[in-house]
């Protein structure tokens, strides 16, 4: 007697997911993109308990159609324009599918040859079509938060050698340098190592919302002075609110001359890199310690998928290693050292098949398919600028070198605060309507809009009906005397 259930109801529920998915593909466009959900209404819903005795497939399809999908905020949605767009393509979704089936576990070499030696290869590849050079080594990730912990440990027994062993009680205060617009995984980060919030140092941004490289030097001086140990400078490409480039050369000269590690998030933006000319706005991250991208942004892979990056290997195995003799090899720790084992590169042991929906993805889009995307979402970005800048109504608060507008309504006569309540109004009033989803930030303590461009289904239609909503919106409310 099997304990699982059998081939034949596998294939019936597995044909049912399938079509499942295939309709809400087909129908995503016809749904509100922000969930109507008030909180606790999932919830609420759920029995109290698990069930006692195993229930029907169709009652999971009633619920599935009752109380999942109408409480989704639906990120595959072609008007989805808030935080980072992204969609999960069906290569992906289906590379997911297989490497649950599959169940790899990536604890050593040997738990799973494929899952490492398919993950090293299909780094590689990503490295190369961004344009890094073969310098660069890493592995695959969950999120840039949890990449850019592994990298700033990296760092910090770089800066604080043989601190995994006697820990940081006793030593100077280390410090980690970023961007005021740094993501807040830095902070937390920052947190995780024992630094704390006050080890975090924020330099401040110039007019285009880029880290300045002279506040940066002297905040280094600064704190060599006070005793504290500089560890790593984090780099933007790409910032969260704005999408803003710090000047990595002039930074990674700084890091250079004074032996401070240079960790690039590029969570965002790094896909772009693909492109050639794109790669100028980046140069300069070629130089840096540590790299990020995440491919499941702006890539087509379902969450999660993190490009970790770094020059010298080593450094990372020597901040993380721990290998029980439970987990000796012939091959690996204890034996000859000839393959890589991932547990020895980061938090995680046992590791999900990450590379198989990445690797799929690479190949039924093929390299020219990925940029073709990417370069149509550049494409509508300057669309809905362009549309934006012809109308008075409107004003664009940042630079836009990817896909992502940072823009403000105006109003004659209305204070800045008074705009301010006008731009919260518009967004409530444009996510309420659910035929679009943008979010907003706060820049020099102004309230401002984003609209974020990455998903494979959005056309010129959408960019075009957004527009349309934003400055119908507009009308409305100040016709009301909002």
């Amino acid at each position: 007697m099997s304990r699982d259930f059998s081939p034949r109801e596998f294939r019936s529920w597995g044909n049912a997911c399938v079509e499942r998915l295939a309709r809400y593909f087909e129908t995503v466009e016809t749904r509100p993109v922000l969930a109507r959900t008030k909180p606790g209404d999932v919830l609420r819903a759920l029995p109290s308990g698990a069930p006692e005795e195993p229930e029907e497939w169709d009652a999971i399809e009633r619920d599935l159609d009752a109380l999942i999908e109408p409480n989704m905020t639906h990120w595959q949605h072609p008007g989805y324009f808030a935080y980072f767009a992204n969609s999960g393509s069906v290569p992906g979704v289906l590379g997911d599918f297989l490497a649950a089936g599959y169940n790899q576990t990536g604890i050593l070499w040997r738990t799973s040859p494929v899952l490492t030696e398919l993950e090293q290869g299909t780094v590689g590849w990503l490295r190369d079509l961004v344009g890094l050079p073969p310098s660069f080594d890493g592995q695959l990730a969950d999120t840039a938060s949890s990449a850019t912990l592994i990298a700033l440990t990296a760092a910090r027994e770089q800066a604080f050698p043989d601190v995994r062993k006697t820990g940081l009680a006793g030593r100077p205060r280390g410090v980690v340098y970023a961007s005021e617009l740094a993501h807040s995984s830095i902070h937390k980060a920052c947190v995780v190592l024992g630094l704390g919030l006050d080890g975090l140092s924020l330099i401040p941004t110039d007019e285009e919302f880029r880290m300045d490289p002279r506040l940066l030097e002297e905040a280094i001086a600064r704190d060599r002075a006070l005793g504290h140990v500089p560890i790593a400078v984090v780099a933007c490409a790409g910032t969260t609110s704005v999408s803003s480039v710090d000047p990595l050369p002039a930074i990674a000269q700084l890091c250079e001359r004074e032996g401070i590690w240079l960790h690039v998030d590029a969570a965002y933006a790094g896909s772009a890199a693909v492109l050639p000319a794109v790669r100028p706005l980046l140069a300069g991250w070629e130089r840096a310690d540590s790299v990020v991208f995440n491919p499941h942004k702006w890539m087509f892979v379902p969450l999660e998928c993190t490009a970790l990056l770094f020059r010298g290997m080593e450094r990372v195995r020597r901040a993380f290693s721990v290998v029980p003799t439970y987990l000796e090899t012939p091959e690996g720790a204890g034996g000859t050292g000839s393959v890589r084992e991932y547990m020895d590169y980061g938090i995680q042991l046992g590791r999900r098949f990450r590379a198989l929906k990445m690797w799929m993805t690479l190949r039924l889009f093929g390299a020219r398919g990925i940029r073709e995307r990417i370069r149509h979402h550049l494409d509508l970005t300057q669309r809905l600028a362009a549309g934006l800048s012809a109308d008075a109504g409107f004003s664009l608060v940042a630079p836009v070198p990817f896909s992502l507008v940072v823009f403000r309504v105006t109003a004659p006569g209305l204070s800045p605060e008074a705009e301010d309540g006008l731009n919260r109004r518009i967004l409530e009033t444009l996510n309420e309507e659910g035929r679009s989803f943008v979010s907003h930030t706060v820049l020099r303590g102004r309230y401002v809009l984003r609209a974020a461009i990455g998903s494979l289904r959005t056309e010129e239609e959408h960019v075009d009906r957004l527009l349309h909503d934003l400055q119908s919106a507009r009308r409305e409310l100040l016709a009301q005397g909002s």
